[in-house]
C-alpha cells in the first residue's frame, strides 16, 4: 500500500472544491488500496466503515436478489466513491458488494476520519446529511411499527375467535355437566328405593363399564336406527324420559341385548333407575371428556402464543424452524378456514442460529399473502428441507400466481396489488430485511406447476444475526 499524492486527488472532479491543505489531509488520513480481479472490496449489508474513492481502475456494483447476483452499477470513472455512510450515520451499511473487474486502485478513508474532515470543511452538508439518514430511519421505523401493530391486531383477532370457541364449548359443558350430576344423584336415591341389591349393583356397573364410545367406523344413520329402537324398547316398560335415555346409551354403543341384560339383574323395579344412572353417568363423562378437550385447547393455543412471540427466549440462539412454523400456523388458523394445509418437514433437521421472533413475522407475512392469494380456497404447503449449510423453507399456495409484470418487484418497499385497506406493502419488504439483513440468508419467489412458491434459505450458522 501507497500514499496518494495531492497531485492526484486534485485532478479528480468531485474534489475540486478543496484547496491543497484539504487535499493533503484528506490523501494523509487514508490509504491507497490495490486489488486484483475478483477481489471483494466491501460486502453487500457489512458495516461502511470506509469510504472508498476510485483513483484507476473498475469496480461492479454487485446486490444479491433471489438466487442471483445483480449488477446493479460500475465505478469506472476516477472520482467515483462507494461507502463512508457511518461518517454521519452510525447504522450504514454498503448497499451493494464491490467486485473489482479490472485491476483497480483505491483511495480507502476510515469513516471516522472522514466524519471529522467533513464537520470541519462544509458543517452545513454534514448536518443535512446527518438529518437525511435520521428521517428516513425514522419514517422507516415507524412504518415498521405500524406493520406491527396492524399484526398484532390481526393476530389478537383472530386468537379471540380461535379461543372463544373451545371456552364457549367448555362453558357449555359444564352447565350440562351440572345438570348431569344432579340426575345422577336422583337416579342413585331412585335405586336405594327400589331395594336393589348390592350384587345387582355390582352386576349393573360391570354392564355400564361395557359400553364404550361408537366406532368411528358406523354411519350416522346406523346410530339412529339403534336409538330408534332403544326408544321403542324403553317406552314399552314405561321408563321416564326414554328420548334422553336412548341418545345416551346409543351414543355409548349399547343396543336392545344389553339393556335385557339390565332388566334381568336390576328386576322389574329398577330398571328405570338403573338406565338413568347408566345415562347420566355416561352423559357426565362425555361431558367431561368435552372440557378437557376444550381446556387442552385453549392451553394448546396459548403455548402456541407463547412459541410465537418468544417472549421467554433470547434474541439470537438455535432455533427449530418448523415450531416457529408450527405455531404461526397455530395462531393463525382464523385465517385458514376452507385451505388445506400441507406439511413437508424433513427427518432429522438441524437447529440454526437465528432470532425466532423476527422469523415468526416472516413467516406470518408469507402465509397471509398466500392466503389472500387464494382467496378461501385451495391448499398452503409447507416443506423444510436443509443441506449441508443451509435450511431451505418453502411456502408454497394454490393461487392464481403473481404476474410478470409484478413478480420482479414484490420484495420492493411499499409495493402493494391489493385492493385499498388491504395490506401495507410492507410484509415481503421486511421479510427482506429480516432474512437478508439479519439472517444472511436470501429470500425469492417463483412460479411452479400449479403454485406460487417463496423460498427462504437460512444458514445453519452464521455471525449476521442481530
Amino acid at each position: 500500500m501507497s500514499t496518494t499524492s495531492t497531485d492526484e486527488l486534485r485532478e479528480l472532479p468531485l474534489l475540486a472544491g478543496l484547496d491543497d491543505g484539504q487535499l493533503a489531509e484528506l490523501a494523509a488520513a487514508g490509504e491507497q488500496v490495490e486489488l486484483s480481479v475478483d477481489a471483494i472490496a466491501f460486502g453487500e449489508g457489512q458495516p461502511a466503515e470506509s469510504w472508498w474513492l476510485l483513483l484507476d481502475g473498475t469496480l461492479e456494483l454487485v446486490r444479491r436478489v433471489g438466487q442471483e447476483d445483480t449488477v446493479v452499477g460500475t465505478m469506472g470513472t476516477p472520482g467515483q466513491w462507494a461507502g463512508g455512510f457511518r461518517a454521519w450515520d452510525p447504522n450504514g451499511v454498503y448497499m451493494a458488494t464491490g467486485r473489482v473487474v479490472a485491476p483497480a486502485r483505491l483511495l480507502r478513508v476510515p469513516a471516522e476520519r472522514l466524519a471529522v474532515m467533513a464537520q470541519s470543511w462544509f458543517p452545513f452538508g454534514v448536518h443535512m446529511l446527518k438529518g437525511f439518514a435520521q428521517t428516513v430511519r425514522h419514517i422507516e421505523s415507524t412504518v415498521r411499527q405500524r406493520e406491527s401493530l396492524v399484526a398484532l391486531g390481526t393476530l389478537a383477532a383472530g386468537l379471540a375467535h380461535e379461543i372463544n370457541n373451545p371456552a364457549s364449548a367448555s362453558t357449555r359443558a359444564v352447565d350440562a355437566l351440572s345438570e348431569s350430576s344432579g340426575s345422577l344423584l336422583v337416579s342413585l336415591r331412585r335405586l336405594a328405593e327400589a331395594g336393589i341389591s348390592a350384587a345387582a349393583f355390582v352386576e349393573l356397573d360391570a354392564l355400564r363399564n361395557e359400553l364404550a364410545p361408537v366406532p368411528a367406523g358406523e354411519s350416522p344413520l346406523a346410530l339412529s336406527d339403534r336409538e330408534d329402537e332403544l326408544t321403542d324398547w324403553l317406552e314399552d316398560r314405561d321408563v321416564s324420559e326414554s328420548w334422553v335415555v336412548a341418545s345416551a346409551l346409543a351414543a355409548a354403543g349399547a343396543d336392545v341385548a344389553w339393556c335385557e341384560r339390565v332388566a334381568v339383574a336390576v328386576g322389574t323395579a329398577g330398571t328405570d333407575p338403573a338406565l338413568h344412572w347408566v345415562a347420566s353417568s355416561l352423559s357426565a363423562a362425555a361431558l367431561l371428556a368435552e372440557v378437557k378437550e376444550s381446556t387442552q385447547r385453549v392451553s394448546n393455543l396459548v403455548a402456541a402464543v407463547r412459541s410465537y412471540s418468544q417472549l421467554d427466549r433470547a434474541s439470537v440462539q438455535r432455533t427449530d424452524v418448523t415450531e416457529g412454523l408450527q405455531s404461526t400456523v397455530t395462531v393463525m388458523a382464523h385465517r385458514l378456514t376452507g385451505i388445506t394445509v400441507t406439511r413437508e418437514f424433513a427427518a432429522d433437521l438441524p437447529e440454526i442460529e437465528a432470532i425466532p421472533g423476527e422469523l415468526n413475522q416472516v413467516w406470518t407475512n408469507l402465509i397471509d399473502n398466500a392466503v389472500d392469494a387464494m382467496d378461501g380456497s385451495g391448499t398452503l404447503r409447507l416443506s423444510v428441507t436443509a443441506t449441508e449449510r443451509d435450511v431451505v423453507v418453502e411456502i408454497g399456495d394454490t393461487g392464481p400466481g403473481v404476474p410478470d409484470d409484478v413478480i420482479g418487484h414484490v420484495f420492493e418497499p411499499f409495493f402493494t396489488t391489493k385492493d385499498v385497506g388491504r395490506g401495507t406493502g410492507l410484509g415481503l419488504d421486511i421479510s427482506r430485511r429480516i432474512v437478508v439483513d439479519r439472517h444472511a440468508g436470501d429470500i425469492s419467489v417463483e412460479r411452479r406447476a400449479g403454485e406460487t412458491v417463496f423460498s427462504v434459505r437460512l444458514p445453519i450458522s452464521h455471525s449476521g444475526a442481530g
